[in-house]
């Protein structure tokens, strides 16, 4: 794999989401298209409120017009498309429906979950027609398993769990735009050593589009991307590991958010079971600065956090 190709990719995309900002952000700010901050959460965030959001956009244009340029159209490059584009679909229809329709809660559960369901199962029927092994590999212990006709359901369950845990993840200035884009270096260099192209370029791209994002989205925040960015994000991610054969392997190199979603987990079961909470705030980002930490810091934790997960993947993904 010619990896100036998987470069240029990245650059692309990093040059495209940087001037894009520009673009869209007064564009939204004129929209009217502002966040609502959650009264119950941090003071520090009140100051937020009407911050313009949906600059997912922004990540989302820049990384596929750099893959559509850079990729081949095999399957596995309509897989990656369907995968990010549809996810982040149904978050741009529920950020649109929260700021415009001033429906707090967005989409439904019963919608969300409709419309995630219906790209997951496309992207089933991709890998099916592709002839995608459903042999799925246990990390550092060299061991398989043929999961047959439950691989599918195993694929949609890891495009949900990924998704939503991504979302999670999204709740301080530059926290998502920065893990993201370390979680998705990992994978291109796993995809570079195993000759996986298209995951390789969208990879790439990924981390160009969060990292020009970076430059509006760092503290204090110009732009958030909402949820069309983070479920955008969150299926591009799924979908690289499903198509590296590195199912488990997400777990790994996605590991802060898989804390921030584990977080939300034990956070509402401790609740309902005992009635008590056993953090400040969820997810647990949120924690952490109502205790006193300031944003910087949080997030720059998380940063190192997320480099020792990827690490951790890179060398045993290898």
């Amino acid at each position: 794999m010619d990896i100036k190709v998987v470069l240029l990719s990245l650059g692309a995309a990093f040059l495209l989401a940087v001037l894009l900002g520009p673009l869209f952000i007064p564009l939204l700010r004129r929209m009217k298209f502002g966040q609502q901050v959650r009264t119950d959460g941090p003071q520090s965030h009140l100051k937020k409120q009407g911050t313009p959001t949906m600059g997912g956009i922004i990540i989302i244009l820049a990384a596929l017009l750099a893959f559509l340029k850079f990729s081949d159209k095999t399957i596995s490059f309509w897989v990656l498309l369907v995968s990010t584009l549809g996810f982040g679909l149904v978050g741009f229809m529920d950020d649109y429906i929260k700021i415009v329709f001033k429906r707090s809660l967005g989409l439904t559960a019963k919608q969300k979950l409709f419309g995630q369901l219906l790209f997951a199962i496309i992207v089933c029927v991709l890998l099916y027609q592709g002839n995608h092994s459903t042999v799925v590999s246990i990390p550092g212990t060299g061991l398989e398993l043929d999961f047959g006709w439950f691989y599918y359901p195993f694929v949609i369950i890891i495009l949900f769990g990924t998704t939503n845990a991504v979302n999670f993840t999204d709740g301080v200035d530059g926290l998502l735009a920065g893990t993201g884009a370390i979680a998705f270096a990992a994978f291109a260099l796993l995809a570079l050593h195993g000759s996986q192209h298209e995951s390789a370029i969208l990879s790439a791209a990924m981390i160009g589009a969060q990292l020009g994002f970076l430059v509006y989205n760092a503290h204090p925040a110009k732009v958030f991307m909402g949820d069309m960015g983070s479920l955008g994000i969150g299926g591009g991610m799924a979908a690289v590991a499903i198509l590296m054969k590195m199912e488990f392997l997400l777990v790994i190199i996605g590991g802060v958010f898989v804390l921030e979603m584990l977080s939300v987990i034990l956070q509402v079961g401790s609740f309902k079971l005992r009635g008590k909470r056993i953090f400040k705030m969820s997810p647990i980002h949120h924690h952490f600065e109502l205790s006193g930490w300031n944003e910087w810091r949080v997030v720059t934790t998380f940063w190192a956090v997320g480099i020792l997960f990827a690490a951790a993947g890179i060398w045993l993904g290898r």
